[in-house]
């Protein structure tokens, strides 16, 4: 049997043109030892008919098996020679023909090298790719946040507003006096509680020196 591929050929037909040739081979061999068998059958046959005949079964099985010997040998010799007329000029495809689906390779034909050059072009695009991605998902979550500050600055807006607006009912129109003035009045809650809390430590010591 051949070794080449046919890779082309196989593309064409559907299948390899070595398992054809190896589907002929059998049937061809099959068809063969079913003739012996009744090549066989019909001497087996004709011996019964003899008067006196000698000659018995295995004998015959013998002779079979040798001329199916003899029979294999030619018709592996003369396959051999078909297979080789066959793969060359019935099942081989000429090396200036070119199928259909491969037109476009005619067409817009690359070398090895440039095949290569647009391999790795195609690589770097994928990178570029997946990193505009990122970049992409990176910029919605950053744009998330961004909602999420924008929303907290305006509820603190609204609440410097709703102060604004009470202190506008209380006779107090300007807001940063309101608020310097409630600053101040804080450190001075803050500066009595410190007083109150230093003072109640003091008494407690002096109740545990009692």
């Amino acid at each position: 049997m051949s070794v080449d591929p046919m890779a082309y050929e196989a593309q064409f037909f559907g299948f390899t043109p070595q398992t054809c040739m190896l589907r002929i081979y059998i049937a061809f061999q099959d068809y063969l030892f079913e003739v012996m068998l009744v090549v066989e059958g019909v001497i087996l046959k004709k011996l019964d008919g003899i008067p006196g005949c000698d000659i018995s079964p295995s004998q015959i099985r013998k002779c079979t098996e040798k001329f199916l010997l003899f029979m294999k040998e030619h018709f592996d010799k003369l396959f051999g020679k078909m297979e080789e007329v066959l793969l060359q000029l019935v099942l081989n495809i000429p090396k200036n023909v070119l199928l259909p689906e491969d037109q476009v390779h005619e067409q817009y034909p690359y070398s090895k090298e440039e095949f290569q050059a647009l391999q790795e072009e195609l690589q770097q695009l994928q990178q570029q790719c997946r990193a505009e991605v990122g970049a992409g998902q990176a910029l919605r979550a950053e744009l998330q946040e961004q909602k999420a500050v924008r929303a907290e600055l305006e509820k603190i807006l609204q609440w410097f507003d709703g102060l604004e607006n009470i202190c506008r009912e209380h006779g107090t129109g300007n807001f940063k006096e309101s608020f310097a003035f409630l600053t101040q009045n804080s450190k001075k809650l803050q500066d009595v509680l410190k007083d109150v809390e230093e003072k109640s430590k003091k008494m407690k010591q002096h109740e545990q020196l009692l």
